[in-house]
């Protein structure tokens, strides 16, 4: 397929696939001219759409995949039954070296258990991650928040591990040279927190005072805190950044369709609305999920983002930047060579 970076895409999985897809991709390419897709899915669904995006002529590669992973799918049952699908055959490019990254908005449990199957755990990793950006009102607009669903346990070592991990991606994602890692609990209280968590935070402090570390540790930070933009880097297990994430993606819809209400109520709102409007639009760009949409799974020994279900062409367009730029970063190697000069490479979890 030539030179650059190529991209593995599932071009099936997703809400509004293949539509949104094929969309995402077409954005993407008229920004970045160095990027090939393989994509995977339905060979005459793909093809109709794509003969009217000219955009994509010569970067784009299909490979038929006669299956689909259904959005509610268990994942054991995915794994055993979907090795034609379009989700298995993504992850299967990456794993051959095909391509550096794949990209999917398909069912993430599904996604994960797959994922794991076939590229495998990261050395030294347990239990793999999904890192996703969280807006903040902090220096880079953003931080860092994991594990978002991937595992919905974490122990003492898996949520050092995640700092680990973190901090290299939030080096890259945010350049800064030195990540601040906090780790979520019900109190910022050093006394408060399940074991797990205080275990963490000691071993976090105890790694940050040594010389050379490549963060500085903040402590627990509460959940109110993350968009303030107190750490770069939040730790935490899968269900409780889960639950975190939809509430916090709840309560944006919550504020934002009662501004919108509020401002259409009569015409002195609607002036006022009109007034604001440069402000308005800058506020919907900073809270607007769909530009940091891409979850990475992190601890794999392949690259791998998972884009958002109901994603639009907008939204998977920023999931394939987002895989691109890891691409180019090296993430994979990068978290790698972290984990093996980590302490807690070899650290024994707890019981």
């Amino acid at each position: 397929m030539g030179h650059g970076i190529i991209l593995s895409i599932d071009a099936m999985g997703g809400d509004n696939a293949p539509a949104s897809v094929i969309d995402g991709i077409a954005k993407r390419a008229k920004s970045d001219s160095d990027i090939r897709f393989l994509l995977h899915g339905d060979t005459a669904a793909i093809e109709k759409l794509l003969a009217k995006r000219r955009i994509l002529d010569g970067r784009v590669e299909i490979r038929h995949a006669d299956e689909v992973i259904e959005m509610d799918a268990k994942p054991s049952v995915a794994v055993r039954r979907g090795r034609a699908s379009s989700l298995w055959r993504a992850l299967e490019s990456v794993r051959d070296g095909e391509a550096s990254a794949m990209v999917s908005a398909g069912n993430t449990g599904a996604m994960m258990a797959m994922a794991l199957f076939c590229l495998r755990r990261a050395s030294g990793v347990d239990r793999p991650a999904i890192a996703a950006l969280w807006p903040t009102k902090g220096e880079h607009e953003h931080c860092i928040v994991l594990d978002m669903g991937a595992d919905v346990r974490a122990d003492a070592a898996d949520l050092v591990k995640y700092a680990v991990m973190g901090t290299e991606y939030a080096r890259i994602a945010l350049g800064t040279d030195l990540p601040r890692v906090a780790v979520l609990n019900v109190g910022t209280e050093e006394n408060k927190g399940r074991p797990e968590v205080k275990e963490a935070a000691e071993s976090l402090r105890e790694m940050a005072s040594r010389p050379g570390c490549a963060f500085r540790f903040e402590g627990f930070i509460e959940a109110n805190a993350i968009p303030m933009g107190h750490a770069d880097v939040v730790v935490t297990d899968g269900f409780t950044g889960n639950v975190a994430l939809k509430a916090a993606e709840g309560t944006a819809r919550f504020v934002g369709d009662h501004l919108r209400g509020a401002f259409e109520a009569n015409w002195s709102s609607r002036l006022v609305a009109l007034l604001a409007v440069a402000s308005l639009r800058r506020l919907k760009r900073r809270i607007d999920p769909r530009r940091v949409n891409g979850g990475v799974f992190l601890g794999l020994d392949g690259l791998a983002v998972k884009s958002h279900g109901s994603a639009d062409a907008t939204g998977f367009d920023a999931a394939v930047e987002l895989a691109a730029t890891m691409s180019r970063a090296d993430v994979i190697n990068r978290i790698a060579a972290q984990i093996e000069t980590s302490p807690t490479a070899t650290a024994e979890p707890s019981e």
